[in-house]
């Protein structure tokens, strides 16, 4: 049911699609050309010929980004960012099919309006299917019902998981296996031992078979495979080694052989990379240019209220484990110890100067990092880099901590933006850093840098209030 449901979902999409994609060429002509005085243009036919011509290659294109594949397993940023990658593909064609077909009086505000417009089209449709697929999956239609063959950790965090999230639509029927479910899921009923995977299959019709074998286990893989296929089920393999894989495992095929790369990340893409250097020369070189006031202030600030530097300048630990000297304002008392090498500063360190404190609030203290940015030290999203004290002493302890080196250490960052900042939880910072470069994106870059803005902004007015409300309590 399930199966047949997704094709009749992925006509309607590419329907959706093409009637989209309509709109925003109506919509991008009306915009340009409303009350239009100007010279020759060419109207809207011709727009509505070349857009004819160039449907069948968007749905292509969609369905070569996987946009009509099902949103059961996929986000919606992750979604939306496809979106805008397969519409510049699109906009790409259609510059391309005008040159071919002679169009040369096509206006190029009307395609850049059309690309906007049938990007945003495309991603408030998506968007409100997904919620309407929501609610019908709440309330018990449209789910995709499954069979666990095999019990242990890993089967019973996949099905709490699944079982968590009611967007999903899944639905676990039943579990094969000799273990018992733990706490929360006692309501699984357990139909037999892996042997009876085929009498089951021969009463109930799951849309999935998900199997989760421990090692020794895995002989008997090959003849329950038989049987799935026997019956015409789907089958999927949650592997035993699935908590060392990323979280976007991918393969590739050597002289016919499946090889799984255990540590995939976006950013050994070249062009991923230099997108994302792109992005942070530009962001950089406008911090610089645009906060310089600010900062030659803050300097100020620094030099007229403590002794010692402007700035602080401390060796950190970035990409590929070399070491590289990171600038900040100087917001303690100079120490001549060397404590700072092997010490986190903390919220009531006494070291901290009233303007020190005042610049780790807001965060301005290291707004010098923007030169470590352009320098190519640092981005301006990715995991904090730290002191090599103690990278020597989390290698030990933190499992998988040296794989946050893979990438540019970042003024901002995932585990920054949801809280694990300062002295909080390495563990939790490492695990959400790894999650960050296994799954990065353009857009994901650009969520966190807008995250952190709105989180400086709110830390200010908090400030704000508070020394306000200091002076009432004076007053009164």
């Amino acid at each position: 049911m399930i199966k047949a449901n997704q094709k009749i979902f992925n006509g309607v999409l590419v329907l959706l699609d093409a009637v989209v994609c309509a709109a925003a060429m109506v919509c991008a002509y009306a915009l340009r050309f409303w009350n239009y005085e100007g010279g020759f243009h060419l109207g809207l036919d011709s727009y509505w010929r070349l857009l004819a011509a160039a449907l069948p290659a968007y749905a292509l294109i969609y369905r070569a980004f996987g946009l009509h594949d099902s949103f059961r397993c996929k986000g919606f940023l992750v979604e939306a960012g496809k979106i805008i990658q397969a519409n510049l593909a699109g906009l790409a064609f259609l510059l391309v099919l005008g040159f071919l077909t002679r169009e040369v009086e096509l206006s190029r505000m009307v395609l850049g309006l059309f690309f906007l417009l049938a990007t945003a089209g495309s991603c408030l449709m998506r968007y409100l299917l997904r919620r309407a697929l929501r609610r019908m999956r709440a309330r018990g239609r449209n789910l995709k019902h499954f069979l666990i063959v095999g019990w242990n950790d890993m089967a019973e965090e996949f099905c709490r998981r699944v079982i968590s999230n009611k967007s999903l639509g899944c639905y676990i029927d039943a579990y094969l296996g000799e273990g018992l479910p733990g706490e929360g899921l006692s309501f699984l009923p357990r139909a037999g031992g892996l042997g009876d995977l085929e009498g089951y299959l021969a009463g109930h019709t799951p849309d999935q078979v998900v199997f989760c074998l421990e090692y020794e286990e895995y002989p008997r893989l090959g003849r329950m495979l038989e049987v799935c296929e026997k019956y015409g089920v789907k089958s999927s393999l949650l592997p035993a080694c699935s908590r060392y894989l990323p979280a976007r495992p991918r393969a590739q095929v050597v002289q016919g052989m499946p090889l799984i790369n255990l540590r995939h990340i976006p950013l050994d893409d070249a062009l991923n990379r230099v997108l994302k250097r792109g992005v942070d020369i530009a962001v950089s070189l406008a911090g610089l240019v645009l906060l310089s006031p600010l900062m030659l202030a803050v300097a100020a600030l620094v030099k007229l209220t403590s002794p010692g530097p402007v700035f602080y300048r401390q060796e950190r630990v970035g990409l590929c484990r070399r070491t590289f000297t990171m600038y900040k304002f100087r917001s303690m008392a100079v120490d001549t110890s060397g404590g700072d090498q092997t010490a986190w500063s903390r919220a009531a360190d006494s070291r901290r100067t009233p303007v020190g404190a005042v610049l780790r609030k807001l965060s301005l203290d290291e707004l010098p990092q923007l030169w470590n940015v352009l320098r190519g030290d640092m981005s301006i999203v990715g995991p904090r880099p730290e002191l090599p004290h103690f990278v020597e002493k989390f290698r030990e302890e933190v499992p998988m901590y040296m794989l946050k080196h893979l990438v540019r250490p970042g003024i901002t960052g995932w585990a920054q933006v949801k809280g694990w900042r300062g002295d909080t939880s390495i563990v939790e910072r490492i695990r959400c850093d790894l999650w960050y470069i296994e799954n990065w994106t353009l857009l994901l870059d650009l969520k966190i840098m807008a995250m952190t803005a709105f989180a400086m902004v709110n830390r200010r007015e908090t400030l704000a209030g508070a020394g306000k409300g200091r002076e009432g309590s004076r007053a009164r």
